[in-house]
């Protein structure tokens, strides 16, 4: 038997992966305890699509894939050795030189132990500060925050709840300012409204919540005496999104009849977006937002096609249907159609439409990260964050233009509407013999392979095509998920958000957790992913052919198992593990500008709280992995940003324990005992001012 690590192990009355039943409950659903909605053959899909549809005949692909421009160069990128401290059984593993005592450069701090602490624990050496709350006022007239009396128009003009994603984006001419965005993903009325009946909500309350989702844009501003980052409150570009504002829809979906309401029979405007998770930035000075369990959010589906995205058949936990008639799919059946894409915001123009891009396909988008192609166009990375379902490439088809000029600003607003999507699909180089759903390594020492990107529908100037037998192009936009099982793309493990590094090209893509593998009738253990009844997740590395962002084949291997590292089943690139810290359920990902991967975990289910981790990704040090910090009681580490000098993480949803409420806390943070728990973001920095971790 082996010997579990000082506060390690499975919390009791938990939900699989380690979250609380109240999370599951408002964050996404209940989604791990609903049927699998991926129960795809992948034949079937046309068949589904025709009977739900029922209409025209379906456009089958006339043209090749033309998209990637003849011509374009590989990417440079630097090298990423593998060699290891300690000899390490496996391919490419192991140089027997001894471990150096400092750590990988970027990584050098002591590291934060496990625990169960209601705080932010930060290593040694570092200090920190609550940068935002929720509630905070942002816009001009918001009043200051006051649970016990807010209103929708209050928090319209508030920072919004549970902030998810974060993107800092410079103020040129405003010295020791920048640009905060935030992700609002989602509300817990239990912890905000004091007495809350879930039965009954009331419509100020149900107005309340539509006001705290979305995005917030606030300036922010450093202390040089202290290090300490904090919002400036009225700024011109301060700006609150919700789930009221007016979108552009965006695409080759944008307009057809998938996308039409009673409210809006030209199918192009959208009001509001939901449960944004985390995004990206572009390299053109927007940001992309990520929505992601929008299902929750719509009662009274009876469709096919609904169910492979798990829209309920009943009502919903917040009752807004009974407000809105758009959120009843039996009222207004193609509302939920308008939901689930990647967002694109403007910051810096506080009066400008955001957009949502239909031809990024539509599910429970994660994330959507940007890196260039070297003659200048787009390639987004986004994961499907659904158990058995799927991640995505999108390769722009025109490139940036550089500077900020009206012109210039409005074509780049436009890059994500031409081009190609793709989905993943992965082989592993072993005998199938050899992956027997344990986690023990093959007998080549990697679990590793080859993949493809798949096309799934292209469109440029002179309109869209489709390359999914049986479906059309708006049909890919609006039930991509069925296209992907169409194509027999790969069923993976919760993909969640996806980064390439800006140091090796390398794609990393996080994939949380997936309690239901090899379970019952569910797709057994494979390659990429090897465990079955997988509870801790596990990091994959993605190798474009030629480093070539555009390229339709990569290799692949699985850089991180997460868990225990006593337990037999983890693996940490090859590095002793008796150097490395505990981690489970991998989330959201970020680079620094070492090179190093830092990870946010989202549901520990070693029975201590999330937290943020840095692990080398080249070198020597190759798999060292270091927890930095640690959030308090029921929260989650969002939106990791890693800068030279200062760290931010989003604390979402602190507090949020089984039995918990407004009258009864499980956490006292970020006010102390007394005071309303309230999600909040937090920088931190090195007491000494000196770089993080170095």
């Amino acid at each position: 038997m082996r010997k579990l690590l000082p506060l390690i192990g499975t919390p009791s009355g938990s939900h699989p992966g380690g979250r609380s039943a109240m999370t599951c409950r408002f964050r996404c659903g209940d989604a791990c305890f609903h049927e699998v909605p991926n129960t795809s053959d992948n034949e079937y899909v046309g068949d589904v699509i025709a009977g739900a549809i029922g209409r025209r005949s379906m456009m089958r692909a006339a043209a090749a894939v033309t998209v990637v421009a003849a011509g374009a160069g590989a990417v440079t990128v630097g090298g990423t050795g593998s060699a290891q401290a300690a000899p390490v059984a496996g391919k490419g593993h192991g140089h027997g030189r001894p471990v150096k005592p400092k750590g990988a450069r970027g990584l050098r701090f002591t590291p934060v132990a496990p625990n169960k602490d209601d705080a932010v624990t930060v290593p040694d050496g570092y200090r920190q500060n609550v940068v935002i709350r929720w509630g905070e006022p942002i816009l001009r007239g918001a009043p200051a925050f006051d649970p016990e009396r807010q209103t929708a128009k209050a928090q319209a003009g508030q920072f919004g709840y549970n902030n998810d994603f974060l993107a800092l984006l410079p103020l040129p001419g405003e010295r020791g300012r920048q640009l905060l965005v935030a992700n609002h993903e989602y509300t817990d009325e239990v912890l905000m409204f004091r007495g809350y009946d879930a039965a009954n909500p009331t419509r100020e309350q149900v107005e309340i919540a539509w006001a705290a989702h979305g995005l917030s844009a606030v300036v922010v501003e450093e202390d040089r005496r202290t290090g300490a980052l904090t919002a400036v409150p009225r700024h011109h570009l301060n700006r609150r999104v919700t789930a009221t504002t007016a979108f552009r829809l965006t695409g080759p979906a944008a307009g057809s009849d998938l996308l039409k309401t009673s409210a809006d029979r030209t199918g192009r405007t959208v009001l509001g977006t939901l449960n944004n998770c985390s995004g990206g930035t572009t390299p053109w000075g927007t940001t992309l937002h990520g929505e992601e369990n929008f299902n929750q959010y719509f009662a009274n589906s009876s469709r096919a096609t609904d169910k492979r995205y798990g829209i309920g058949t009943g009502a919903t936990e917040r009752k807004w249907e009974r407000f809105d008639k758009r959120f009843d799919v039996a009222r207004e059946p193609n509302e939920v159609h308008r939901f689930g894409y990647v967002v694109e915001l403007d910051p810096y123009d506080p009066d400008s439409t955001p957009r949502k891009h239909t031809l990024l396909g539509r599910f429970k988008h994660e994330a959507a990260t940007v890196r260039l192609t070297p003659d200048g166009r787009p390639v987004v990375y986004t994961g499907d964050d659904e158990r058995f379902d799927y991640f995505y490439k999108f390769v722009g088809g025109k490139r940036m233009k550089k500077g900020s000029s009206r012109a210039a600003r409005e074509h780049n607003l436009s890059l994500l509407d031409e081009g190609t999507l793709y989905v993943a699909k992965l082989t592993g180089d072993s005998p199938a013999i050899e992956i027997d759903g344990t986690g023990k390594l093959p007998a080549d020492g990697e679990f590793d392979g080859s993949g493809v990107w798949i096309p799934l529908v292209t469109a440029d100037a002179d309109g869209a095509v489709s390359h999914v037998d049986g479906m059309s192009a708006e049909e890919v936009c609006v039930f991509t998920r069925l296209a992907g099982d169409k194509v027999g793309a790969t069923k993976m493990d919760r993909p969640e958000d996806i980064e390439p590094s800006p140091k090796t090209g390398k794609v990393y893509v996080a994939l949380t957790n997936n309690s239901n593998r090899g379970v019952g009738s569910n797709a057994p253990a494979d390659e990429a992913n090897p465990r079955n009844a997988n509870k801790h997740g596990h990091v994959l590395e993605l190798t474009e052919h030629r480093n070539r962002a555009d390229s339709l084949e990569f290799g692949w291997s699985l850089f991180l198992v997460a868990g225990d590292p006593e337990d037999p089943a983890t693996y940490f690139a090859g590095f002793p593990k008796e150097n490395v810290s505990p981690i489970s359920c991998p989330d959201n990902v970020a680079f620094d500008d070492h090179g190093n991967l830092w990870i946010s975990t989202d549901g520990n289910a070693l029975g201590t709280h999330d937290g943020l981790f840095g692990v080398a990704t080249a070198g020597e040090r190759r798999g060292e992995l270091k927890q930095f910090l640690t959030v308090p009681t029921g929260a989650e580490t969002c939106g990791p940003l890693v800068q030279d000098r200062r760290v931010l993480v989003a604390v979402q949803h602190p507090g949020e324990v089984d039995g918990a409420s407004v009258e009864k806390p499980a956490s006292t943070w970020p006010d102390g005992p007394g005071k309303i728990v309230r999600p909040a973001v937090v920088a931190v920095w090195r007491a000494d001012g000196s770089d993080i971790g170095v």
